[in-house]
């Protein structure tokens, strides 16, 4: 098994209409390599213990599973997006990649990704996002701290592990999308191209709907 960095290209096949994911990741390719900055993240919607929408930009990685290239989020426990998921069987993951004008939308089942994983992928982090992780277990994430410079004095004196490696609460979740919208923009007469595709007893059936 592998986990990608970021910034590294994947060996993508053509993209095959019947195909969803296969399509996303050789879209996904085209946005990267126009040195599109969208191409890396996500905006993740899930919803509260109180019923309200809640969204956010999240790194979208690429790890290998069995020999293929699966999509995953990594969070950490401490965050209320974690709790979230545990009232939520499915949740909504929206990209847009502005430098070839496809936006791609997915309701999305998850499940945990296996510590070894989260920990190969959790180097690839820069110091700072690291760092945080391990903060998170004095301050949980989003939770009300003095003022940004008593943040930056407590991380200034964190003590971490030396060789610096990930937290028990840095997670990860395998995405694993059941229904996926993909918009076309570029189409030359103005009229967009829209197409459903819903994953039907092991398969994916497509639909054209209207924009």
């Amino acid at each position: 098994m592998s986990v990608d960095n970021p910034s590294n290209k994947l060996p993508i096949e053509p993209p095959i209409n019947a195909d969803p994911i296969l399509r996303f990741h050789a879209d996904r390719q085209l946005a990267r390599d126009a040195g599109d900055p969208m191409a890396h993240v996500c905006v993740l919607a899930t919803v509260d213990a109180e019923g309200c929408p809640q969204a956010r930009t999240l790194v979208l990685r690429n790890v290998e599973l069995n020999d293929t290239q699966a999509l995953a989020i990594f969070i950490n426990a401490s965050s209320p997006k974690w709790a979230e998921f545990a009232n939520s069987s499915t949740v909504s993951i929206q990209t847009y990649w502005p430098s070839i004008e496809i936006q791609y939308r997915m309701q999305v089942d998850t499940t945990p990704l296996d510590a070894e994983i989260v920990a190969q992928s959790w180097q690839f982090r820069p110091d700072a996002p690291k760092k945080m992780d391990w903060l998170y277990q004095q301050h949980a994430q989003s939770t009300v701290i003095g003022d940004r410079s008593a943040l930056l004095g407590e991380l200034e004196q964190l003590t971490t592990p030396e060789p610096l490696i990930a937290p028990d609460a840095a997670k990860g979740l395998l995405i694993q999308p059941v229904e996926i919208e993909r918009l076309d923009l570029t189409q030359s007469n103005g009229v967009h191209d829209r197409t459903l595709y819903k994953f039907v007893e092991g398969n994916w059936v497509s639909s054209v709907l209207v924009p």
